[in-house]
């Protein structure tokens, strides 16, 4: 129960940081949902971290790999408002847009996650 109680508090975290990104930098004027993308990508390069740091030390317990990548990442990151905001493009005919915010999510978030591994072997 107290890996839940974890997982709830930083997902409860995670998504009040997601809706504040998404509040600032998700604006009508923008083609592109920049709230989304920095979200999902500093969430990709962040639970790189937090599990290539695990992976090479004891020094993280599981239960703040709870809190921070199943929790506060897993709040943070939106495959969801992603998928959503990609069928929108698709329904208003943005198929350039949607090519285009598919492609380098897809590509800069792997790159995230990869990063924050590497980066995390150098600490």
């Amino acid at each position: 129960m107290k890996q839940a109680f974890l997982v709830f508090i930083g997902g409860g975290f995670g998504s009040v940081a997601r809706y504040f990104v998404g509040k600032y930098l998700n604006t009508p004027g923008n083609h592109i949902p920049y709230g989304t993308f920095l979200a999902n990508v500093f969430g990709s390069l962040l639970i790189g971290l937090i599990l290539g740091y695990l992976s090479k030390t004891s020094n993280m317990s599981q239960s703040q790999s709870l809190l921070l990548a199943s929790g506060f990442c897993g709040g943070f990151t939106t495959f969801s408002t992603f998928a959503y905001e990609n069928q929108l493009f698709i329904k208003n005919g943005d198929y350039l847009n949607f090519l285009f915010y598919t492609f380098i999510s897809l590509l800069v978030g792997f790159s995230a996650v990869f990063a924050g591994i590497y980066l995390s072997k150098l600490v």
